[in-house]
């Protein structure tokens, strides 16, 4: 009985307040100990800088990068990305509006028009202020099954895509947002205004799909509601990763070479993570990977193939531009 007691004295109540009252000292000093292990960890964390990004790089090219600069500097990175139907457009609003009071630190873009507009509305510090790396381009993208010599000609220029032989079989993203919109403005310089004024309505007439973005432009060309379509390089790449029936048309004197761009916004309200940012997106080692994973062309800067906008001006006729396009594609 004895025996038996002695191994269930934890149960006995006594025993217990006996034992608490020799050991409850311990209970302070291991909590004390716990805190000063973990606190220098703690501060650690809250004192790790930080940039605020907002990026028009599509996210499944950009977070791996964002990850390795987060691993090589210690930066931590808080990214805010776009949407497919608006792109580039609804983060420059966003900084146009921001500028009394900024949010942003550094500004990735993934086309200059846009980035140019922003400079010229001082979103972004006066020296030094943005920067071009790599580069993409705007293409025609064709259903490898349905356009060829026995079904559809393939097109020669952008002008062809309004004749009657593809009524209903051209897609394009919205001409008021993005990559879109840069294009059909360079276009409008190129052709005059009067021709490409006559070739919108003309598009508009020959039952051209208007859709949110250029990757569901592929995605239309791949299944075969349409025949051809104006998109980028990028996308058309993505697409034939999923197995989709599509390859883009050469470059030619109407293709518009899109480099990525960075920019520092001034009075970013982290300076110093934002410079590094800044110089970091710019090395060659960041624009192979885009490389590497299509998002980009080429680490070089654009050639002298394709449109040479003359931006000034594009910037000057932006707002009639826009109106013009909004008369003839929202109606």
């Amino acid at each position: 009985m004895s025996e038996r007691k002695d191994q269930n004295w934890p149960k006995d109540e006594f025993a217990r307040h006996e034992v608490w009252a020799q050991w409850w000292w311990l209970l302070p000093v291991a909590i004390g100990l716990l805190a000063a292990a973990l606190l220098p960890a703690m501060s650690s964390l809250k004192r790790k800088p930080v940039v605020i990004l907002y990026c028009a790089q599509d996210q499944e090219y950009a977070e791996p990068l964002l990850k390795r600069f987060e691993q090589e500097t210690g930066i931590r990175v808080k990214a805010v990305f776009d949407s497919e139907a608006v792109k580039t457009v609804g983060l420059a609003n966003r900084l146009l509006a921001e500028r009394s009071h900024p949010q942003c630190d550094v500004f990735w873009g993934n086309e200059e028009f846009r980035t140019r507009q922003l400079a010229a509305q001082h979103v972004f510090r006066e020296t030094n202020g943005w920067a071009a790396f790599g580069h993409r381009s705007r293409r025609i993208v064709i259903n490898t099954n349905l356009v060829a010599a026995d079904k559809l000609p393939a097109a020669t220029s952008l002008l062809d895509l309004t004749n009657a032989v593809y009524r209903g079989k051209v897609a394009l993203a919205f001409p008021q947002f993005g990559t879109t919109g840069t294009h059909l403005n360079a276009l409008r310089q190129r052709w005059g205004e009067s021709n490409w004024l006559a070739w919108c309505r003309a598009l508009v007439a020959n039952e051209a799909k208007l859709v949110d973005g250029n990757s569901v432009v592929v995605k239309l060309v791949g299944r075969g509601e349409a025949a051809v379509g104006l998109t980028d390089s990028d996308d058309v790449f993505a697409g034939q990763r999923e197995g989709l029936p599509v390859a883009m048309l050469p470059p030619d004197a109407e293709t518009l070479l899109i480099p990525n761009t960075v920019g520092v916004v001034r009075n970013a309200p982290h300076a110093a993570a934002a410079e590094t940012l800044f110089h970091w997106l710019q090395q060659p080692e960041v624009a192979r990977r885009l490389v590497e994973a299509n998002a980009l062309e080429s680490a070089g800067p654009p050639g002298t193939v394709g449109l040479q906008p003359d931006w000034s001006a594009l910037l000057r006729d932006l707002d009639a531009t826009t109106k013009q396009l909004n008369e003839v594609f929202l109606k």
